[in-house]
């Protein structure tokens, strides 16, 4: 995806974090996964969206440390085909780039 960097930033919290690899687009998370473990991956989503995944899948569960009304943890290995976890990994994206280049947009 255009424009994409990652980053483990949480390391600097607790070293317990070191491992979560943090994608961004316009310095803006909206993608994270643990590389130590590989079990889950969470992504920015919408309130709306969070709750019809969740109603449709069994294997969601609340991120860590973030807002539950707009990031959701889906586990890699339940009942979310790859083909939706690449999807839900693009709408977030999506999300946050449409979200923050307004301001950009708006500076010029």
């Amino acid at each position: 995806m255009e424009g994409v960097t990652e980053k483990t930033p949480f390391g600097k919290f607790a070293r317990r974090y070191d491992s979560i690899l943090v994608f961004y687009i316009l310095d803006h998370m909206f993608c994270f996964i643990d590389i130590d473990d590989f079990t889950s991956v969470t992504v920015k989503s919408t309130p709306d969206e969070v709750e019809k995944i969740r109603q449709n899948h069994s294997s969601v569960s609340s991120p860590l440390n973030q807002s539950l009304r707009h990031w959701i943890q889906l586990n890699l290995n339940g009942d979310i085909t790859d083909s939706e976890i690449y999807a839900l990994v693009r709408r977030s994206y999506d999300i946050v780039k449409a979200k923050y280049s307004k301001g950009i947009r708006r500076k010029k």
